[in-house]
């Protein structure tokens, strides 16, 4: 093999597999589940190393599980906290997080945590029983919160990236609190993450104590070095806010999701689905606006596509499209945030 190249499988195994899924009566998706067994058999007969084989075996097994235990919320809409999990009850930051989730439950959100004390733990608290999730990681020195242990809905990982992965992947937003290597680690990530479009845009939030001024030091450094240094876009942390307010907190998180629903990619078209169909005076003020993140012809209302179509994919919701210049996806926050703001969005 060399490159990305894959020797296939023998004719027979792969029937065989067929057969197996065929046998445990797997219907919906099992070209991907076929897949699946494909990789991991193939991965067999190249003969690496016990750790290889372990490491995707356990990574396998830690995406099952935390799979199962979001799929019964799947249409509750989800906000994941980060933060220290050396922060104490008396710490201000752990009364923010508290309130925070509090605040989101009210709103029908449920808080997505790592699973551990401190800010987790504030988030959980907050956000009441039965309205967390707890995706933890297996550390030899980090203690374990009272509260959190009895916690049904917890997952334990051995691995951060997969855990990373699921603190990720189900939310509709991020809350990140004061932290250490962790916390920071995992912003990071998340700006990654959608500054190169690898994500769905979401709000991102930087909430302090009241008076704090953790996260308006990293908005200097980004300001004062990295912009400067031309590491990073002008606008690359805008998509982000700093606040001190557990109200503007809220109003950020929420507020993203007002008109804005989803984004779908077909073929070079970006179709974004939205609750409430735009005017034409609205989407000619959009054209002014934003018109220069399309290739060519603007933006534009479309009914579904065919491969929407195909796929029964929110068929109902009115929608926009443009062909965008896919180096301009960073930009993508401002247009949506726009959007939200339209009159005929309520």
């Amino acid at each position: 093999m060399s490159g990305n190249a894959i020797d296939p499988l023998p004719l027979s195994v792969a029937d065989e597999l067929k057969t197996a899924i065929a046998r445990a009566g797997i219907q919906q998706d099992a070209d991907l589940v076929l897949r699946i067994l494909t990789t991991g058999t193939g991965l067999g007969m190249d003969a690496p190393g016990r750790l290889d084989l372990k490491i995707v075996s356990a990574a396998l097994d830690e995406m099952r599980a935390a799979f199962a235990l979001f799929a019964p919320y799947l249409d509750v809409p989800k906000v994941t906290v980060f933060g220290s999990a050396r922060t104490r009850e008396q710490d201000p930051h752990y009364r923010q997080a508290s309130d925070v989730a509090a605040a989101l439950a009210a709103c029908g959100w449920m808080a997505i945590t790592g699973a551990g004390p401190g800010i987790m733990q504030a988030a959980v608290e907050g956000a009441g029983p039965g309205r967390s999730l707890g995706v933890s990681i297996r550390l030899p020195f980090e203690e374990h919160p009272d509260t959190v242990q009895d916690e049904p809905n917890i997952v334990t990982m051995k691995y951060f990236f997969t855990r990373k992965l699921m603190l990720v992947k189900e939310s509709r937003g991020f809350i990140c609190l004061p932290g250490g290597f962790g916390t920071l680690d995992e912003m990071f990530e998340l700006l990654t993450l959608q500054q190169t479009g690898k994500a769905e845009p979401a709000p991102i939030v930087l909430l302090d104590a009241p008076g704090g001024d953790f996260w308006s030091g990293l908005q200097g450094f980004v300001d004062h070095y990295l912009i400067p240094a031309g590491v990073i876009s002008p606008n690359d942390f805008e998509r982000v806010l700093v606040t001190d307010s557990v109200d503007a907190a809220v109003g950020e998180i929420t507020g993203f999701w007002r008109n804005y629903d989803s984004l779908r990619w077909v073929g070079h078209l970006l179709v974004l689905r939205l609750r409430h169909e735009p005017t034409d005076a609205e989407v000619a003020s959009l054209n002014e606006r934003f018109g220069d993140l399309a290739l060519e012809g603007g933006i534009a209302k479309t009914a579904p596509l065919r491969a929407e179509r195909q796929d029964d994919d929110k068929l109902e919701m009115p929608r926009l499209a443009l062909r965008m210049d896919q180096f301009r996806v960073g930009d993508l926050h401002k247009l949506i945030r726009a959007i939200n703001t339209l009159p005929s969005a309520g």
